[in-house]
């Protein structure tokens, strides 16, 4: 066995290309058949993700395979390679930039005697050392712990050799039940405590609803210059750097638009490809102020070579929790790097989709500000809504958003509720209750049974 250290500033990168899966990915629709330039992206990325860890990259290995060997991932010549450069640059940590299972990284460790982790490990590292808040803590920790919980072996292999039976049963396996249940104890305590702090970001949101605040949250793939924006807009200090994630915990703060109109501005995580699942599920929460915004500025690095990849990306998070509904507004940002001017783009109805500006010196951000004043311009929806009886919850929503006028009681049980309620609110209670623009009658009294109002 060989003494892992518990952290290492040089690195040796491993990027290898794997024909099986991105011909998967091409036929299912989310890759390239050509991969050239995509696969040079990746590492691109790859290389970016390590320094943003703060490490220092001593080399990169590449290669491709048809497939990954079940056993170590790469084959015997590339671990040939690898050992030798390892001889040579002395590296404290090799990063693949795959997903290894357990299995494949234990294996590799024995071959380099030296620490292997996988891409999803460096990710979770660099939202470690950024988040700031409790609540950005406790959801890292979480992200970490359900990525801990299958490698768990991997620190008590030189006790896996013993034998089990009566008389024969080493501690090993006791130690690794210890630390499975100390693990999913923690896992208990840190969901319960997530819980606690998203019904407090709820009954925060529930609040700007009912005083009738926008909420537009900034979006986009990681390094667009969200932060940088947000900073422009709202005359913040948010840390904005030059590199993947620098921002994590999400801030909001006020914005105000032309007319005296205020909105809750909300700077979230950048997203990035492949997003490990375990991330996006602990950090639900956080993109909960996505989902329920009423207006998202997609931020894209108008400057960047692939912005029409990172932006089908960021679609596809957007997907994934659901919050491809929301209303966007594209913002193409680096216009002083793309060499583009200021513009706006407009629809046929005359609404503003698009605007190209630049964060850093300000170009283009007035036209910006006007853009979010017009897309949330206050528009009132009014009529009869149709409530079944079993719709309780939906009753409940529009009289805690201040909307119902009066109520109508039909003969079947059910209820007519006259409605005033701004629209963006309007059509947030309608995505959570699949209701359609049909839902809405225009107000002639139904005949009634009983009235409230």
């Amino acid at each position: 066995m060989f003494d892992r250290p518990d952290s290492g500033d040089n690195a040796l990168l491993v990027h290898i290309d794997i024909a099986q899966w991105r011909n998967a990915a091409a036929r299912s629709g989310h890759g390239p058949v050509e991969h050239a330039t995509d696969i040079d992206d990746e590492r691109a990325e790859f290389i970016e993700l390590a320094r943003s860890a703060g490490l220092n990259v001593m080399d990169v290995v590449v290669g491709s395979r048809s497939k990954p060997s079940a056993r170590h991932f790469i084959g015997s010549g590339k671990i040939e390679e690898i050992k030798l450069l390892l001889a040579e640059h002395e590296p404290d940590v090799v990063l693949f930039g795959q997903t290894l299972s357990p299995s494949q990284e234990r294996n590799l460790e024995s071959e380099f005697k030296v620490r292997v982790l996988d891409r999803n490990s460096l990710i979770l590292d660099i939202f470690a050392q950024r988040a700031r808040t409790f609540e950005g803590k406790l959801q890292v920790e979480l992200a970490q712990l359900v990525h801990l919980s299958t490698r768990l072996v991997r620190g008590w292999t030189h006790l896996e050799r013993q034998k089990g039976g009566i008389g024969l049963r080493g501690p090993g396996e006791t130690q690794l039940e210890t630390d499975r249940r100390l693990l999913n104890e923690r896992v208990r305590v840190l969901k319960k405590r997530l819980a606690k702090v998203r019904q407090q970001r709820e009954q925060g949101r529930s609040k700007r609803g009912k005083s009738g605040i926008s909420t537009v949250a900034l979006v986009g793939y990681t390094n667009a210059g969200k932060s940088t924006l947000f900073n422009r807009l709202t005359e913040e200090t948010v840390y904005a750097a030059d590199q993947l994630f620098a921002t994590l915990d999400p801030t909001l703060r006020r914005l105000d638009l032309p007319g005296g109109v205020s909105a809750v501005l909300a700077d979230t995580v950048g997203f990035i490809r492949d997003l490990p699942h375990e991330l996006v599920d602990a950090f639900r929460s956080t993109l909960t102020e996505t989902l329920e915004a009423d207006l998202l500025l997609h931020i894209v690095d108008d400057s960047d070579p692939e912005r029409e990849q990172r932006r089908d990306d960021v679609d596809k998070v957007l997907l994934g929790i659901g919050a491809d509904k929301v209303p966007q507004l594209m913002v193409f940002n680096k216009i002083d790097l793309s060499g583009h001017a200021v513009r706006t783009e407009r629809s046929e109805n005359n609404m503003t989709q698009a605007v190209w500006l630049s964060a850093a010196t300000g170009e283009g951000v007035d036209e910006l500000i006007t853009a979010i004043g017009d897309r949330l311009s206050v528009q009132r929806t009014s009529g009869w809504l149709l409530v079944d009886p079993s719709q309780g919850r939906l009753r409940a929503q529009l009289y805690a958003a201040s909307a119902v006028l009066e109520e109508v009681t039909q003969e079947d049980g059910s209820v007519s509720l006259l409605l005033d309620i701004d629209t963006t609110e309007f059509a947030r209670i309608a995505r959570e209750h699949q209701l359609t623009d049909e839902s809405i009658v225009p107000d002639s009294r139904p005949l009634a049974v009983s009235h409230r109002g």
